[in-house]
C-alpha cells in the first residue's frame, strides 16, 4: 500500500481478532501501530508479536478522559496520529424483546459512542496538519439489520450515518472517513456468541461464498482505505462480507 509507511496509527479493540489483524496489517505495511485494548495483556502480547514500532495502551472506549490519555500517550510515543481505525466492539445475540436495558446501554456505548469519543480525540491535531484518515469497523447488520441483534444494528447503522457525515465536514481537512463492514467473521466474540452449531452452519449458509470471513481479509480493506491508494475516497461504506450484502 502507498503511503503507509512511517505513519501513526491508533487502533481500538486490537488485542485479538478483527483488531488484531488491523493492527499487524498497518504494522507489516510499514505503519507504527499503537495497539489499543480494555485489556491491557491482550494488547500487550499483539504489540509484542508486531515487535519494534508497536506499542501497547489500554484504553475503555467509552470514556473520553481514558481515550484522551491513550491519545496524548501514543503521539508523545510514536508521534502524531494519521491513521484512526475505530474497531472496539461488543454484542449479545438475543431476541430484542429479551434484552435488558442495561444491555443496550452497553451496546450503544462500545459501538457508536466509542468511535465518536476516539473521533473527536484525534480532530483537532489532524485539523491543525490537514491530513488524516478515519476508518471505523461497522457491520453488515448495520446495513441490512439482523436478527438477534436489533440495538448493535441500530448502533453500526449509527457508526454509518456519522462516518458520512464527518467525512462531509473534514473533506475541507483533507481527512478521509470511510467504514468497513465486515459479514461474519471468524473471530473469538463471533464464536463466543454463536455457541449453538446449528446457528452457526446458517449463518455460513447464508454467505454465498459458504464460509465466514477471516479477520485478514477485513485489515486488508481498511489497509487500502487507510493508504494513500484510497487518497480521493471519502464517505464510503464497504462490505467485507463474501456477498452478504451487495450494493
Amino acid at each position: 500500500m502507498k503511503g503507509l509507511n512511517g505513519k501513526v496509527a491508533f487502533v481500538t479493540g486490537a488485542g485479538r481478532g478483527i483488531g488484531q489483524a488491523i493492527a499487524k496489517r498497518l504494522a507489516a505495511e510499514g505503519a507504527k501501530a499503537a495497539v489499543v485494548d480494555l485489556d491491557e495483556d491482550t494488547a500487550r502480547a499483539t504489540a509484542a508479536e508486531i515487535g519494534a514500532g508497536a506499542i501497547a495502551l489500554r484504553a475503555d472506549v467509552t470514556d473520553s478522559a481514558a481515550v484522551r490519555v491513550a491519545v496524548t500517550e501514543c503521539e508523545k510515543r510514536l508521534g502524531a496520529i494519521d491513521v484512526l481505525v475505530n474497531n472496539a466492539g461488543w454484542d449479545k445475540i438475543e431476541p430484542f424483546v429479551e434484552s435488558r436495558e442495561e444491555t443496550w446501554e452497553k451496546v450503544i456505548a462500545i459501538n457508536l459512542k466509542g468511535p465518536i469519543i476516539c473521533a473527536r480525540a484525534v480532530l483537532d491535531g489532524m485539523i491543525a496538519r490537514q491530513k488524516g484518515r478515519i476508518v471505523s469497523i461497522a457491520s453488515d447488520a448495520g446495513r441490512v439489520g439482523s436478527t438477534g441483534e436489533a440495538v448493535y444494528s441500530g448502533a453500526k447503522s449509527g457508526v454509518i450515518g456519522f462516518s458520512k457525515t464527518l467525512a462531509r465536514e473534514m473533506a475541507r481537512h483533507h481527512i478521509n472517513v470511510n467504514v468497513v463492514c465486515p459479514g461474519p467473521t471468524g473471530t473469538p466474540l463471533l464464536k463466543q456468541a454463536m455457541r449453538n452449531s446449528k446457528l452457526m452452519d446458517s449463518l455460513v449458509r447464508a454467505v454465498p461464498f459458504r464460509r465466514l470471513a477471516e479477520p485478514d481479509e477485513i485489515a486488508a480493506a481498511v489497509a487500502f482505505l487507510a493508504s494513500d491508494d484510497a487518497a480521493f475516497i471519502t464517505g464510503q461504506t464497504l462490505s467485507v462480507s463474501g456477498g452478504l450484502t451487495m450494493s
